[in-house]
């Protein structure tokens, strides 16, 4: 953490990383590919997540400025390097960006994307990765629930979201309808746990959670997770 002259905590600058959800089709519905982390490492240890990792220099186009163009480059790459499969950066639906909360001491600003895969073999490398698993958005949010699973909020949000489609065309084509959503968490302490409130949350500028107005927050009790939005297509 550094400081600002007059003493205040300068939040540390987020790396910019890129991860990419492939999703296959299925008759009971498409299937996401989630790997798991080994518990050693020091950054999502025991997590289960999608491929990703930092953007690289190598990751860079022509114009060095364009960091969504390098995301592209870094999560199809990110997504052989983990798990052997091969994803056009043309094929990448954007779905979000996460950057973590400014508090943390090692911060990441990182592009989500969506692609569609066929029936590729998938090989995880033993070490960072031990394991992987294709499942549809709600037995991986059930299995959360069942504490089967860890995951962070970023994964269990994108699940919940995905988990709105039905198909692989569905999902697509109801994302690349939608402008990207943009997250920077602020957290707040509760008991039992914690609230994520996010852009256009009533409480996100400061105040009263319980104050009337828009949510969009994520909740993280002992009792549960859940993602809470009561104005879906009126978010900005």
């Amino acid at each position: 953490m550094r400081y600002y002259a007059d003493e205040t905590p300068e939040p540390v600058v987020a790396r910019p990383a890129a991860t990419v959800i492939p999703i296959r089709e299925r008759d009971n519905g498409f299937q996401v590919l989630l790997i798991h982390r080994n518990p050693e490492l020091s950054f999502q240890g025991d997590m289960w997540a999608f491929p990703g990792g930092r953007i690289e220099s190598g990751d860079y186009l022509d114009d060095k400025s364009d960091e969504i163009a390098a995301a592209r480059i870094a999560a199809v790459r990110e997504a052989t390097e983990e798990t052997g499969i091969h994803i056009s950066p043309d094929g990448l639906v954007m779905l979000s960006r996460w950057t973590t909360p400014e508090f943390q001491p090692k911060r990441y600003k990182t592009w989500f994307f969506v692609a569609a895969v066929d029936d590729q073999r998938v090989q995880v490398d033993g070490g960072e990765t031990l394991h992987y698993s294709w499942m549809t958005p709600s037995q991986a949010l059930n299995a959360q629930k069942n504490g089967e699973i860890h995951m962070m909020p970023p994964t269990f949000v994108s699940l919940e979201i995905l988990s709105q489609y039905a198909s692989v065309k569905e999902a697509l084509a109801g994302l690349k309808d939608q402008t990207p959503e943009y997250f920077l968490p602020r957290v707040r302490t509760v008991t039992g746990g914690f609230i994520s409130l996010y852009h256009g949350d009533v409480a996100y500028e400061g105040g009263d959670m319980n104050q009337p107005g828009r949510r969009h927050r994520f909740w993280g009790l002992d009792s549960g997770w859940w993602y809470e939005r009561n104005d879906w297509k009126e978010a900005d």
